[in-house]
């Protein structure tokens, strides 16, 4: 990195908290010399920002770059085009001449311009203005750019080879005041994943007022306490799922004005809900004419030149994280967001791919430490990540980050005091491909109950993951649902409540609500679940492209199916507002892990307790137990305070919730009382303490 830190030996590199991490896993203890390394390059980069100015100057970045207005009426840009032999602006205001408003070259690759205001006193760029950026390179020629700290882009109609347009946002009226405090961070975390776009019945793009008006209250009535929004990021392909992103500071116009989305944050935290932004720095959309790609008219910029900046899997390309101007876009990119919207904290996607230059493709990761702390470690994403996190959580207590990371590099959950990247979460993204593994692969005789507790179990001390039972990519057209997994097309024939009786339906329901118990109450420290899936959601998500001749038919929620009495759907979602609401009362997510008693493989029987409570699965398919003898911590008179098979459940009511259940003293299963318990086939069941 070049800095005095890393040039030292890294042995006498202080980490202030390196030690407590060392002494909670001994097995680290080989790769100090690698913490500190680390460490040392994110102290250069952190002095490299002070000798500019500072981290507060240096993370707000979009206050001088891209277009500004100031109070006398003057317009001053601001661009970082080191590629570049000339740029200038160009734009409705000026007939669209390709020259008469020329940059000025400064040090290090920065252009700027100031344009004088009208004589009235009035910018020359009014609210809504199309502009573009005209870069001039080396060998002459002219090519049409949007400044990547572009705030508003604007899709116009469906049209052949037509791009994004970029508009000025500079409203002198109807600009939303934020009106209600911040929701302080829940301890536990209860997600809901949404896509504004598809959160309607209707055959179109949802809006951010419609989110507002019609979801809000649905998912606070579903007892969750965070929404995680995704695709808000401009991208040109809508069917990207967002992940293609090709303007970082414009949140998408499809969905509505930026005043729009102000108002959905807002309107969210009068009701307690903390929002979450889905952020993607992991790479960028490769679009020329409406993106990053080529702004200074070379291959590099804001990525690495040649093979090493283009992702091999994604057809996207990679951030040049050692590059200074990238990490001012980036880390402004994050405080943009909480600044001018006010979201709360994000998920951070595809960490994987930034952290190894393998991208994680094609790789398997063992578990064993060599693979964390060796040669395929990308460094500079490592430490623009500590930078994120350390600034982040530096400037906003309150903020939460969570990893997207498959591969489980330890310390990525720890402060970055003690050497770690400075997460809040990592995803559980092994449980998820546990489940559809089960459905896909295995009859349900043979599933294998030490597997299941292994992979809910399976995550770091101190570290903590957000479980969920099914990813948002299971959703997509070419996979399935758990739902659906279990159900199939039976859905479309077996779904009313007045339907013959269906063995395939009353599987599904059945399963569908112990999986999601189980992921949540074993699982993590945090819950995810994606919007629709809470219900069962019977088909795929598709959205509008080329192969189903732009149909919205798969590109929505279907609410109609849950809000409607006659049919099962509303079974589902009955469990899912019991089970949040249940959590809220006991905070099992914010309480130290499950312990497991039981995991009885040919009775297909779990159990474990967690933050005062008893909860005891029965996986048979066909056994039920009577009098079965479950070992427990728990003293007293325990009653049922939540069980699958209630009629409210779609179940079969087999269980009076009124029995109290007596604790014997007696040693079971390694705990020091036993219950004796009736646990019908495929239910759930939840117990606490009677007094």
């Amino acid at each position: 990195m070049g800095g005095k830190h890393s040039k030292m030996d890294p042995m006498d590199v202080q980490v202030p908290e390196l030690q407590q991490q060392l002494d909670r896993d001994p097995y680290l203890k080989p790769y100090e010399r690698e913490f500190k390394r680390r460490y040392a390059c994110f102290l250069d980069y952190l002095e490299r920002v002070k000798e500019e100015s500072n981290l507060e100057t240096f993370t707000t970045g979009y206050k001088t770059f891209g277009i500004h207005f100031n109070n006398d009426g003057s317009v001053y840009c601001l661009e970082w085009a080191p590629g570049a032999k000339q740029l200038y602006l160009t734009g409705d205001f000026n007939n669209w001449n390709r020259e008469s408003y020329p940059y000025k070259k400064l040090e290090y690759g920065k252009w700027e311009l100031t344009i004088p205001p009208n004589s009235d006193g009035t910018p020359v760029i009014k609210h809504l203005s199309e502009i573009k950026i005209v870069v001039e390179s080396h060998h002459g020629e002219k090519m049409d750019r949007i400044s990547p700290w572009a705030t508003y882009v604007v899709q116009p109609p469906r049209e052949e080879g037509v791009t994004f347009k970029h508009k000025v946002w500079n409203p002198s009226d109807h600009v939303y005041q934020f009106k209600y405090p911040k929701v302080p961070k829940p301890t536990s975390l209860r997600i809901y994943e949404c896509h504004v776009g598809i959160a309607t019945s209707e055959y179109k793009v949802g809006t951010y007022q419609e989110f507002k008006n019609n979801m809000l209250d649905r998912i606070l009535d579903l007892g969750y306490n965070a929404i995680q929004i995704m695709a808000i990021m401009e991208h040109a392909y809508y069917a990207s799922f967002g992940y293609q992103v090709t303007s970082f500071y414009a949140a998408s116009s499809r969905f509505g004005t930026p005043e729009d989305l102000k108002e959905l944050v807002d309107v969210a935290h009068s009701k307690g809900l903390y929002v979450m932004l889905d952020v993607v720095h992991s790479h960028a959309s490769k679009n020329v004419l409406d993106g990053l790609n080529q702004f200074d008219s070379t291959d590099a910029g804001y990525f690495h030149s040649g093979p090493n900046g283009s992702h091999p899997l994604w057809d996207s390309r990679l951030f040049n994280y050692s590059e200074y101007e990238v990490l001012r876009f980036l880390l402004s990119n994050l405080r943009w967001y909480i600044e001018e919207y006010n979201f709360d904290g994000f998920r951070f996607d595809g960490v994987t791919s930034m952290l190894y230059h393998s991208r994680g493709a094609g790789q398997g990761f063992s578990g064993h430490y060599d693979e964390y702390f060796g040669l395929n470690v990308d460094t500079d994403a490592l430490i623009y990540l500590m930078l994120a996190n350390y600034m982040l959580h530096t400037f906003y207590p309150n903020c939460i980050t969570i990893a997207e990371d498959v591969s489980g590099m330890p310390s990525s959950c720890r402060p970055v005091s003690e050497g770690g990247l400075g997460f809040d979460y990592r995803l559980g993204m092994a449980i998820p491909d546990m489940w559809i593994k089960l459905l896909k692969e295995f009859k349900d005789d043979d599933w294998n109950m030490g597997n299941i507790v292994h992979t809910l179990t399976n995550r770091r001390w101190m570290e903590k993951t957000v479980a969920y039972a099914e990813s948002h990519d299971q959703a997509l057209v070419g996979d399935k649902t758990v739902a659906f997994w279990l159900m199939d097309k039976e859905m479309y024939t077996h779904m009313a409540v007045t339907s013959d009786p269906s063995l395939i339906i009353d599987r599904g329901i059945a399963l569908h609500k112990m999986i999601r118990l189980i992921t949540n109450g074993l699982g993590g420290e945090a819950y995810l679940n994606f919007i629709g899936n809470e219900f069962g959601h019977p088909e795929w998500l598709d959205f509008p492209r080329d192969g189903n001749q732009s149909s919205y038919h798969y590109a929505r929620r279907q609410w109609n199916l849950v809000d409607d009495e006659l049919l099962k759907y509303k079974f589902l979602n009955n469990f899912d507002k019991s089970m949040n609401r249940l959590e809220s009362k006991f905070g099992w997510l914010s309480d130290n892990p499950g312990y497991v008693s039981l995991k009885h493989e040919d009775d297909k029987i779990i159990a474990f307790e967690r933050a005062g409570l008893l909860f005891v699965f029965n996986f048979h398919p066909t056994k039920s137990f009577t009098d079965y003898k479950i070992g427990l911590n728990l003293s007293g008179s325990l009653k049922i305070v939540l069980n699958s098979d209630n009629a409210e459940y779609g179940g079969h009511s087999r269980i009076d919730n009124n029995i109290t259940y007596p604790t014997i003293n007696g040693d079971w299963n390694g705990r020091q009382n036993h219950i004796f318990l009736y646990l019908p086939s495929r239910t759930a069941l939840v117990f606490s303490m009677s007094n």
